[in-house]
């Protein structure tokens, strides 16, 4: 890493134990931190040193929040800009490096556990099981936001069967799992996971057919991811297959091994 770039730092779904090493160690050495105050706990502050400038950006627009960093590099300090999550998603990353880009700026990234991560693990779920699904597509909706690119529509996701994951679309749910019933079916398990880690943190299960009447009832605004897809259920054993990694009958000498196709039974399907 660089001596003195801007770091972009993953904060995690919000507990202050789920910050990589490194992250906590950033903050410790950071003499400004701006953060996310809408989606943070106030604990993982907690690991910033008492010295250190605090800057809420929840009120900043983009270009204030990187006059303030610029500001700060520009002056020796070293800068910490905290992400909800992990920078990869949903982080106006992009937005901000190209323009600390254009004022010469250096800067860097150092990831975090994203919170659909950790929805998932509050749930126990893995969310890639053998012949129930293996893929997992990450997606927002549009309402007050930037448009989405055109071919990326929920009914061509819910096409695939993948498992589904929802960020920033708690308020329209209603709508969504209309639009998802026709892909994914009525009955398709679904999971709201609020505050994932944090204090306050809320699970809700259901169905597309009636997962709104419970996220309605509860009164949930924000700060929450939604799993659709069967992954999501209590699959009966043995619905679903098993790993051909860990797989028995898999030859291990390197001298190749019969194909999934000639065992049949191995791996049954799931209705």
């Amino acid at each position: 890493m660089g001596a003195l770039a801007v770091r972009f730092v993953g904060a995690g779904p919000g507990a202050a134990d789920l910050l990589t090493v490194r992250a906590a160690r950033l903050l410790a050495d950071a003499e400004v931190v701006l953060y996310p105050g809408s989606y943070l706990d106030a604990a993982v502050l907690e690991r910033c040193s008492g010295a250190a400038e605090l800057v809420d950006t929840q009120r900043l627009d983009l270009d204030a929040i990187v006059d303030r960093m610029v500001t700060a590099h520009r002056a020796g300090r070293a800068v910490v800009r905290l992400v909800s999550g992990d920078p990869s998603l949903y982080s106006a990353v992009f937005e901000q490096t190209r323009r600390l880009d254009a004022a010469g700026v250096p800067w860097e990234i150092t990831p975090g556990v994203p919170a659909y991560a950790a929805a998932a693990a509050l749930l126990g779920r893995e969310l890639t099981v053998p012949l129930v699904a293996q893929s997992v597509v990450l997606t927002r909706v549009q309402a007050q936001s930037t448009a989405m690119p055109s071919g990326e529509s929920l009914a061509a996701f819910a096409a695939t069967g993948a498992t589904l994951v929802l960020h920033l679309a708690i308020t329209r749910i209603r709508a969504l799992m209309s639009e998802l019933a026709p892909g994914y079916g009525s009955g398709c398990p679904v999971a709201v996971v609020y505050r994932a880690s944090q204090p306050g943190e809320l699970v809700l299960r259901g169905t597309v057919a009636d997962i709104a009447d419970a996220v309605e009832a509860a009164g949930l605004r924000s700060a929450a991811v939604i799993l659709v897809g069967r992954a999501v259920a209590d699959l009966p054993d043995p619905c679903g297959g098993e790993s051909h990694l860990y797989d028995a009958a898999r030859d291990r000498s390197g001298q190749g091994q019969r194909p999934l196709g000639d065992r049949p039974g191995r791996f049954p399907a799931c209705e």
